[in-house]
């Protein structure tokens, strides 16, 4: 008999997750692209009138240390330096009369400006 503890496997925590109508539309914005991408990136920048600004581009590739979210069929890819400041967050798309655009339920942030484009986030401490 093996006397030897074996060390716990601790389960990663995903550092988003999405509604199902941003997963319909992340698939829509893949199949768009006319080069290919294996999903969409997300991060955040300093900027704003709040002080940060969530960031989203095509990603052709992995970089070293990328963060990888799959859920519900598909693929975001979270840029190490915002995987503190996305931690909890839920990506959704709202539609209105005039667009539709991704938003970010995130229980980080603590505020957000007039205009809605940037905000303020507090990165989750190591615990």
């Amino acid at each position: 008999m093996d006397t030897q503890a074996q060390p716990k496997q601790r389960r990663k925590l995903q550092v988003m997750s999405l509604t199902e109508a941003a997963a319909t539309r992340v698939r829509d914005v893949i199949t768009r692209s006319d080069k290919p991408i294996i999903g969409l990136r997300v991060g955040v920048k300093n900027g704003g009138c709040a002080g940060m600004a969530y960031t989203m581009e095509y990603a052709e590739s992995l970089q070293p240390h990328d963060e990888i979210v799959e859920d519900k069929g598909v693929k975001v890819i979270i840029d190490p330096k915002a995987v503190m400041f996305l931690l909890g967050t839920e990506m959704d798309v709202k539609t209105d009369k005039f667009a539709s655009t991704f938003v970010f339920n995130n229980p980080n942030q603590t505020s957000a400006c007039g205009c809605g484009e940037s905000v303020a986030i507090t990165p989750v401490k190591d615990r």
